[in-house]
């Protein structure tokens, strides 16, 4: 069972693009579990057509939203590894240049009140505006996006078949990643299977063991069934002294925020390293050390770490085990999330 999000009808119009078929302007559903809360997001203001999902599915993977047409979205948000990237601990812009923090993971967005990790941002339509304006991520402005877009054809009949318009316009711009970003939902993990009864087999022993150690010690803050709480904690971490992020208290300029972060999720979790704000831990073996016997105590440290995480050998590995059941590989392998071959 799940529950969907229904919008009206719209047209339906077939084209056929780089040899195969595509159904245009049909209506999406938002589907998501029965067991889950209602989504945070308000979907009023998207047209939750098939065209301004791949209007925004186009933007997402096109360069030309950076200054100098060299990185796209998903040069640091890659499908296969739950859409962030791993292959350094920073984030890297234009020109080489080294941002301050890991990317975050991106899924099950309609769900969060805030995004990136200091919580700079507290609406997901304004959450693109963050690396495209970054000096050290795109390094371009909005307005600079709008003037391209609106000199290439392709994209001029892309927003006329989204809104009935050609004019590009920073807001329909916007609403267009959203309209892609907010679709990306994962929900059919091994975990969530075992939730759902499909296979009671499906877990063995020793998965049930780890997921008994999880709801002890981690699910707290790792709340299920998002494996996030959408809040801020302080975790243990100890101040790196070159990159010097002091998280939450940054946006807010509280210092009881000092050194607090935003919980992440932990779907899709083994294959997202690095980890951490600084993807400082590069295995989650690593990850489950700091938190036994890494834990930097200070004032502002969650109230829920103040003791160290106290398993044996064994319960260690059983939560890893665990943790791996929350791959999702319909998610991390979906067609309708990749790279839009289509000219």
């Amino acid at each position: 069972m799940s529950k969907t999000i229904k919008f009206s009808l719209c047209s339906v119009l077939i084209i056929l693009c780089s040899s195969f078929l595509v159904l245009k302007n049909k209506t999406l559903i938002f589907d998501y579990p029965e067991y889950w809360p209602k989504p945070h997001y308000d979907f009023s203001k998207l047209s939750m057509s098939e065209n301004e999902f791949q209007l925004g599915r186009q933007l997402f993977y096109d360069p030309i939203l950076s200054k100098d047409q060299s990185i796209s979205c998903a040069s640091c948000h890659l499908q296969a590894t739950g859409f962030t990237h791993v292959d350094h601990d920073l984030s890297h812009g234009i020109e080489g240049r080294i941002g301050r923090r890991n990317s975050m993971a991106l899924m099950n967005l309609a769900w969060n009140t805030s995004f990136m990790w200091d919580g700079g941002v507290n609406h997901i339509e304004l959450q693109a505006l963050a690396p495209i304006s970054s000096k050290n991520e795109m390094d371009s402005s909005l307005k600079e996006v709008v003037d391209k877009l609106n000199t290439s054809r392709k994209y001029k009949s892309l927003f006329y078949n989204s809104y009935q318009d050609s004019l590009v316009t920073g807001q329909k711009t916007l609403l267009a990643l959203t309209q892609f970003i907010v679709m990306l939902n994962s929900y059919n993990s091994k975990y969530d299977k075992f939730i759902r009864n499909e296979d009671i087999d499906i877990f063995t022993q020793q998965e049930k063991n780890g997921l008994i150690i999880f709801k002890k010690n981690c699910a707290s803050c790792h709340t299920e069934p998002l494996f996030t709480n959408n809040e801020f904690h302080n975790n243990g971490l100890k101040l790196d002294p070159y990159i010097k992020d002091y998280g939450r208290m940054q946006i807010t300029n509280n210092p009881e925020d000092s050194l607090k972060f935003k919980v992440p999720t932990l779907r899709n979790i083994q294959f997202t390293p690095p980890y951490m704000h600084d993807g400082r831990f590069e295995t989650l073996k690593a990850v489950i050390t700091h938190y036994s016997s890494g834990i930097s105590h200070s004032t502002t440290l969650s109230e829920r770490l103040k003791n160290n995480l106290d398993l044996t050998h064994k319960e260690k590995v059983d939560l890893l085990v665990f943790l791996r059941t929350l791959t999702d590989t319909d998610f991390l392998f979906n067609n309708r999330f990749s790279y839009p071959y289509i000219n």
